[in-house]
């Protein structure tokens, strides 16, 4: 069993555990999860939910770097840093799903898409993500999907504990700064 099997299966043992599928033994019925259970396993549920956002945003990367090798110089730092944000997102919790691996950019010798600027949300491979045929058209689309990443890290501190709350606002402030290096970055 590999690695990513193993965590993802842990980490739905744990999430059943803390459901309380247990029952009380003073009255007979289930028995409730307590305040820390019920901390618990929001966090697992906000880390699992912020790991598939970030994933979905690398699976964009990895659609306009095959869509557009040309751009691949400049978008494999940018790629790289979205890949650890799925990592530490996931790390103490959720388990990144199996799919693309964080470390391993998709072939840059895939043809150009043809397909409209309209992003379909990503389902697993960088294929089902429609890339723009235009380079400007596809850069302008991924700074969007940065943005709308960051702006979901940052909805996300309301209900984030604290050490996850500042890991979230640290991504949230890089997804920013991504957004600027796609777009306004580039004119300078």
């Amino acid at each position: 069993m590999g690695r990513r099997a193993l965590l993802t299966s842990g980490a739905a043992g744990a999430a059943a555990a803390l459901a309380g599928c247990t029952s009380d033994g003073d009255r007979g019925g289930p028995r409730k999860p307590s305040a820390a259970e019920r901390a618990a396993a929001a966090e697992a549920a906000l880390r699992a939910r912020s790991v598939a956002t970030s994933r979905d945003l690398l699976l964009r990367y990895d659609a306009v770097i095959e869509g557009h090798p040309a751009l691949a110089a400049r978008l494999a730092p940018l790629r790289a840093s979205v890949a650890a944000h799925v990592k530490a997102l996931g790390e103490g919790g959720a388990a990144p799903a199996p799919g693309p691996t964080a470390s391993t950019p998709p072939s840059a010798a895939a043809a150009s898409s043809s397909a409209s600027p309209a992003a379909a949300s990503p389902s697993g491979s960088p294929a089902s993500v429609r890339v723009p045929s235009d380079p400007a058209a596809a850069l302008q689309d991924l700074a969007a999907a940065v943005r709308g990443t960051a702006d979901t890290h940052t909805a996300a501190l309301l209900t984030a504990p604290p050490e996850y709350a500042r890991l979230l606002a640290s991504v949230a402030a890089s997804g920013a700064a991504h957004a600027y290096l796609l777009t306004e970055g580039a004119r300078g």
